[in-house]
């Protein structure tokens, strides 16, 4: 499936911005399941300069100062996405206990077990503490397969827990996330991280799109797709295995991937410290169009 994507975000201050400087975790990355075209990035007040980079976990990140006084920003990102049905793990992959896979994150000497390690820490959006490990220890009996167990802790995040986006904002502590079973997709995403890593498992916070269907006979309304958030948790010796509480699956075609980190900070979409402005107010809108590939006709044998 291929998609065409546009996310737009837009302030609007009280007061005049005189300098800012901002980092936009807006370019999708290239995946062995996800090809990527040229993206091109729209800045209003247009900025004095412009660099791209790679942070410490590979993603695209863009570095953007803007010089002149100004009282709105709009940041407008165009690009197009070709997700493949080639992610390395099914529903039905098998999979080494989870102790085991605990075991070889502490004592393996595996360079990219050695790597994969960071993802066990606490980080400042995931602190550990036993509540997650208590939350997460039905789903983790003796000897479950690693996949089976994370799959199951997809389930019941979807089941117990209410999608309320009035409800949380970044600054909400995951422990009250687990204890009303209320937020969105970023605070699902956190909760398993912390239920995985509670058990000594590395899990990693994954960004991107998700194609949004609308009911049956209604259009599809342009700009109110969201971003959305997911996790994946590392197979010693295989690789990473993505899940999406919000939605009680494993991402497919339908989920375009942006970044990952360890949490939603290493990863927000843009970010940036600036000088005045006073109060300001923010619109977000996101469309994510999808092309299906054409299928070549064949003659009859």
């Amino acid at each position: 499936m291929k998609y065409t994507i546009t996310h737009r975000t837009l302030y609007h201050y009280s007061s005049g911005v005189a300098l800012c400087h901002n980092q936009a975790w807006l370019l999708p990355r290239e995946a062995s399941w996800q090809r990527c075209r040229p993206s091109r990035i729209t800045i209003q007040p247009r900025p004095a300069l412009s660099v791209e980079r790679q942070d410490f976990f590979g993603n695209r990140v863009l570095y953007f100062a803007i010089q002149d006084i100004h009282q709105r920003l709009e940041v407008t990102l165009a690009t197009e996405v070709q997700v493949l049905d080639a992610r390395p793990f099914g529903p039905s992959s098998p999979s080494m206990a989870w102790e085991q896979a605990g075991k070889m994150l502490r004592e393996d000497p595996d360079p990219e077990i050695i790597e994969a390690r960071l993802f066990v820490l606490d980080s400042p959006f995931v602190g550990l503490h036993p509540s997650f490990r208590a939350y997460a220890e039905p789903s983790f009996p003796p000897g479950r397969p690693l996949l089976n167990a994370v799959a199951d802790l997809n389930r019941r995040i979807n089941r117990e827990f209410t999608y309320d986006p009035h409800f949380t904002t970044t600054a909400t502590p995951l422990g009250e996330v687990l204890s009303e079973r209320r937020g969105v997709c970023q605070d699902f995403a956190h909760l398993g991280i912390a239920c995985l890593r509670a058990l000594g498992l590395a899990a990693r916070y994954v960004s991107g799109y998700l194609e949004t269907i609308p009911p049956p006979g209604q259009p599809r309304l342009v700009g109110a797709d969201a971003s959305h958030a997911w996790l994946a948790v590392y197979v010693p010796g295989t690789g990473w295995a993505e899940f999406d509480p919000t939605n009680d699956c494993m991402p497919g075609e339908r989920h375009v991937t942006l970044a990952w980190g360890r949490d939603y900070g290493d990863v927000a979409p843009l970010t940036g410290v600036m000088t005045g402005g006073g109060s300001h107010s923010l619109e977000v809108s996101v469309d994510v169009e999808p092309h299906a590939e054409p299928v070549s006709k064949g003659g009859q044998g």
